[in-house]
């Protein structure tokens, strides 16, 4: 499947992920949201946002990234907030 096929994510994003070396939704959902992000972000867009983040992680769990569940967005945002501090 392509990854502009998930849910929230387009095609710009599908690009910074295939630039990133993620080409299939499997992969990107074999590779965790996370890790998929740290290499967008170090390999393609160093401005790469806790939106990203959250789009994946939501694309992962097919649903949409409003409908992540408090818990997992803090989890995320303070995942972000550690790299910003490094």
């Amino acid at each position: 499947m392509k990854i502009s096929e998930m849910q929230g994510i387009g095609k710009a994003n599908e690009s910074k992920l295939n630039q990133a070396g993620i080409l299939t939704a499997e992969q990107l959902c074999q590779l965790g949201a996370k890790a998929a992000f740290l290499k967008v972000k170090a390999l393609v867009d160093e401005g790469a946002c806790l939106h990203f983040l959250y789009d994946l992680d939501a694309a992962i769990l097919n649903i949409k990234s409003k409908d992540l569940p408090a818990k997992r967005k803090l989890e995320l945002k303070k995942f972000l907030e550690q790299l910003d501090k490094k």
